[in-house]
């Protein structure tokens, strides 16, 4: 008998997790009220960089490219991912998600300091004079930042 009120215990618990939807926050996501999320990328490492553009690929397919406002600042040693001669499989999924409008900002002290020509990266970039106060700036214009 125990054992069955257990089992239904855990029945009742799991069902509830398997069923449960996210709320949407008032007011929901749409085309005039977009979500508006920024990520930050500051290394080579690619399981890290990868884990980011994963990650974004998710927002925009659980909120869709229209209810939102992504934006990738990459600064730091992560500048070298936007190289045109960097990882082809990294390039392709970073220019996939730019078709979506996730604008990638580039960090232009960090190009600078590791000595980068904009010619060398790929196209439709955007550019920041600091990756910090990028993020700093976009938080105060309302976007939530997610540091992973």
């Amino acid at each position: 008998m125990f054992r069955l009120k257990k089992l239904c215990i855990f029945c009742i618990c799991f069902s509830s997790f398997v069923s449960a939807e996210t709320e949407f926050a008032t007011p929901k996501p749409a085309i005039d009220n977009p979500r508006k999320i920024i990520f930050s990328i500051d290394t080579v490492d690619d399981r890290e960089v990868n884990h980011v553009i994963s990650t974004v690929n998710n927002v925009i397919k659980f909120y869709r490219p229209e209810n939102t406002e992504v934006v990738v600042v990459v600064y730091s040693q992560g500048v070298k991912i936007l190289r045109k001669d960097s990882d082809v499989h990294t390039k392709k999924r970073i220019e996939a998600l730019m078709t979506y409008d996730i604008e990638f900002v580039a960090c232009e002290n960090s190009l600078r300091t590791l000595g980068i020509k904009k010619k060398e990266l790929i196209d439709d970039l955007s550019f920041g004079t600091a990756g910090i106060v990028e993020i700093i700036e976009r938080q105060l214009q309302g976007y939530t930042y997610i540091k992973l």
